[in-house]
């Protein structure tokens, strides 16, 4: 955070201060989990609905956090506001008027936002002093903790936003004032909440709306509704994907060994990207990438050796190992038509490579709403299309509805497991150079099945 003495702060924040001199500067910035807390940090205690963040203030304090900020009285430096939520937001936004040359990158999207976060990261860390989110801070508690890291060094912040309703994009795009907006595309993801893709569309073009003249709004021409988004007067547009007129495009597109493999063209050039990312579906998300590092300048030898060098570092997301020799994919961070979809035909391509058996391990995407049901049976539809050669359904049958449990459908075996536990009993018919692919919504807790999956094979193979 920018330097301000706690008088500053309170002022801002409408706070009282408590146990310090209000004189004392500070460039501290929030942590709300009280093992994060260092000589370098503030504490932000947070009343939840099972934990009371106050209890956690001498902890935080004992590890080196200068001060607190709190909403009830306490024996140590701290400033007391009505409510935390809402004084860091007053600060976050009270701190990002102070930093006029810092760059703001909003990602929104259906998918794929985490994912062009990181591969932005790696990209522009090399130009300057990147601040990201480790995780995925995409809410109005995460966007105003990551702009409180920013300071007068920082040269480029990159900003998730994700939103639960109408107005959450444009609360973030408040705090935040990015001076570019990256909207990957509309999906399914969340329509049972929001009732149809034209909400989600509208959700999503609030980033855009909020960008001030003179920035650059970059649009993905992957859905029928993110190119039609209206874009402020004096805000450039910057189009990407894979079609001839977009301005930044992939051509002569191959896939060895999951991974795409494509020609990056832009206004600068052309240069050959080599992504370490598994699926094709990773394209747009380097795409997008590539974008915003052309608007900045950054040369596209750069862009590309940067994208040929990424790998994930969010858990959970496309994650492939091997044990003894079977190939693991954990992709159980979050599920919805699109990635899914994206998901098994990626299992589809590995497997065919491998010469191996496909397996499809998959749960409940979560808040589709109405359509749920149609959305799972036509999953499970699209795996027995692309010769997926075992489907194995748990704790949701609509996986199944078109198809025959226990037969085949398709080009697939069928199975189905109410639960975790007992779809395991399947590991044992798995044979090397098969390919397992484990997905659903993260609500699923899948990764346990990944890890249980990749302990019972090492087991078997000792």
């Amino acid at each position: 955070m920018i330097s301000l003495t706690f008088a500053e702060i309170a002022e801002i924040t409408s706070g009282k201060i408590l146990n310090a001199d209000g004189s004392i500067a500070t460039a501290a910035y929030p942590v709300i989990n009280s093992k994060l807390a260092n000589a370098e940090t503030f504490f932000a205690a947070f009343v939840g609905e099972n934990v009371d963040g106050h209890d956690f203030i001498e902890d935080a304090m004992t590890r080196g956090a200068q001060f607190a900020l709190v909403s009830k009285d306490c024996k140590y430096p701290a400033i007391k506001v009505d409510d935390v939520q809402v004084a860091l937001t007053k600060l976050a936004t009270y701190v990002r008027t102070k930093l006029p040359s810092l760059i703001v990158i909003g990602i929104t999207g259906s998918q794929g936002k985490t994912t062009t976060k990181d591969l932005l990261r790696h990209v522009l860390s090399v130009a300057g002093e990147t601040v990201a989110p480790q995780e995925s801070l995409n809410n109005e508690l995460g966007v105003p903790l990551l702009i409180l890291q920013c300071t007068e060094k920082t040269k480029y912040c990159i900003v998730e936003m994700g939103a639960r309703h109408l107005g959450d994009i444009a609360h973030l795009a408040q705090i935040a004032q990015p001076n570019i907006g990256v909207v990957l595309g509309v999906g399914k993801a969340h329509v049972g909440e929001f009732g149809s893709r034209e909400i989600i569309a509208k959700t999503k073009s609030e980033l855009i709306t909020g960008i001030a003249s003179g920035g650059i709004a970059i649009l993905g021409t992957y859905d029928e509704f993110t190119p039609k988004m209206v874009v402020p007067s004096g805000v450039k547009t910057i189009f990407f994907g894979e079609k001839n007129n977009c301005e930044i495009r992939a051509a002569d597109i191959e896939v060895r060994e999951g991974r795409a493999h494509f020609d990056l063209v832009t206004p600068k050039g052309r240069a050959s990207v080599s992504l370490q990312l598994l699926g094709l579906h990773q394209i747009s998300n380097a795409l997008a990438t590539a974008a915003v590092a052309t608007a900045l300048d950054i040369p596209i030898d750069s862009i590309s050796a940067a994208l040929s060098t990424a790998e994930v570092s969010s858990k959970w997301r496309m994650e492939i190992s091997t044990v003894g020799e079977i190939v693991l994919i954990n992709d159980s961070y979050n599920a919805n038509p699109e990635s899914m979809s994206a998901a098994l035909r990626t299992l589809a391509l590995i497997s065919q490579e491998t010469g191996g058996v496909s397996w499809a391990f998959l749960g409940k995407m979560q808040e589709l709403g109405e359509s749920s049901a149609s959305e799972h049976a036509a999953i499970g539809r699209l795996a027995t299309e692309i010769g997926i050669d075992h489907l194995v359904a748990i704790g949701n049958r609509e996986f199944l509805d078109d198809l025959a449990d226990g037969d085949v459908g398709g080009e697939s075996a069928v199975h189905y497991f109410e639960n975790k536990e007992s779809a395991l009993s399947l590991v044992e018919h798995l044979a090397p150079g098969d390919v397992v692919l484990v997905k659903a919504s993260r609500a699923g807790e899948f990764n346990l099945l990944a890890d249980a999956i990749a302990e019972k094979l090492k087991g078997e193979s000792e």
